[in-house]
């Protein structure tokens, strides 16, 4: 900050100088981000709200009645007629507070201290983050051929310091659907919370299944499913930061409530206070306008793009690692080294990322990328193969 004000145009100019340091998405170069650019009419709606705090709902009592009904909206296209949580900062926010309904939950109804957590090996490092913060400790289960949850081995790891299960409807890695249906049943038998982080999948799966995809049940049909992270801001095309943190009972939001006297509520149970308002009047406008037709229409187009990219690489000869489930694809070059081959697409302007299990290159078909940019990709594949 200069001691003297600056003239508004010299800012603007200077920040659309930095803003060119950026990537865009439209440029169909980011590959491996599982966000995007947000609708415009989501944008509009957003700015309108920038003022609004639901950190304090009572002054902002029309703000808050939309969270409510988005809340709800999501809860109902994940089979939960009375549904409860909040629209946070994103994934990260909306783990770590299932993780920490579970581990109070289990303080107060089994008195449970030193507290243990189930996540998969394909689990996102955001867990990792919780169990730091909540003092819990991970356990890991083992991944089977398929790349989800071997179920066996999440037997094994259950113990009577177990307060959560965590399962992944959407891998950060590979876009699949852990084996949900099963682990809701061996948590519901052992009264374990049972978490699902639908963050990817959550904005597709519903869509999918309704077209005739053949894809796993994931939701709160079944019974052993205690909350449910969706991502609004990622296949829900709302504005960063836009996440969602759905749970069957409101009790799991109590559990976690702390005294806020000085605010209108009297408790509050989300992680930060002050939370920004113009996300959840976003997403709200961005999912009436859409609907579940738009959304629908949406979730078949990138699968379109991934099967299209799937054949492709094939054809050249690639090693895909799965038949994707999601709009994820990832795959490998038969003679170089993942990270290196990633820097060889990284010098041709192609921003990829590399999965660990397996390390392969990961490709996110968001909606950004058109099937115009993968000729594009394709044809710079055959080069390099």
């Amino acid at each position: 900050m200069k001691d003297e004000p600056m003239d508004k145009e010299d800012i603007l100019k200077k920040l659309s100088e930095i803003k060119k340091l950026d990537h865009d998405y439209a440029d169909g170069r980011i590959l491996g981000s599982m966000c995007t650019e947000a609708h415009p009419f989501a944008k509009e709606v957003y700015c309108k709200f920038l003022d609004t705090n639901l950190g304090d709902p009572g002054l902002f009592k029309g703000t808050k009645h939309l969270e409510e009904e988005v809340v709800q909206s999501i809860g109902n296209l994940l089979s939960l007629d009375k549904a409860y949580g909040n629209i946070v900062t994103g994934g990260t926010e909306a783990n770590l507070m299932a993780i920490r309904a579970a581990r109070n939950h289990a303080r107060k109804y089994k008195g449970i201290i030193d507290g243990e957590i189930i996540i998969p090996d394909s689990a996102h490092f955001s867990f990792k983050k919780a169990a730091d913060m909540l003092n819990l400790k991970i356990v890991e289960a083992k991944l089977d051929d398929n790349y989800k949850i071997d179920v066996e081995s999440l037997k094994e790891k259950i113990s009577d310091k177990t307060v959560a299960i965590v399962a992944i409807a959407g891998t950060t890695e590979l876009g699949l659907i852990d084996p949900i249906e099963e682990i809701s049943k061996i948590a519901h038998e052992n009264n374990i919370y049972f978490h699902v982080d639908a963050a990817f999948g959550g904005f597709s799966i519903p869509f999918l299944k309704e077209a005739g995809y053949d894809l796993p049940v994931f939701d709160f049909s079944l019974e052993g499913v205690c909350s449910i992270t969706v991502d609004p801001h990622k296949m829900g095309l709302a504005p960063i930061p836009a996440g969602g943190i759905i749970f069957r009972k409101e009790e799991y939001l109590q559990v976690m409530a702390v005294d806020s006297p000085y605010l209108t509520v009297k408790t509050q149970s989300t992680i930060v206070g002050t939370r920004l308002g113009a996300s959840a009047a976003a997403t709200y406008a961005i999912m009436n306008y859409f609907g579940k037709k738009g959304y629908s229409k949406l979730a078949q187009e990138v699968m379109e793009n991934t099967y299209f990219l799937k054949e492709g690489l094939e054809n050249l000869g690639y090693d895909v690692v799965c038949e994707p489930e999601l709009n994820i694809l990832a795959f490998n070059h038969p003679k170089i080294e993942a990270h290196e081959f990633a820097g060889k697409l990284e010098k041709l302007g192609w921003k990829v990322s590399v999965a660990k299990c397996p390390c392969a290159i990961r490709i996110v078909l968001m909606n950004h990328l058109k099937k115009s940019h993968l000729k594009e990709l394709l044809g710079d594949l055959e080069k390099i193969y």
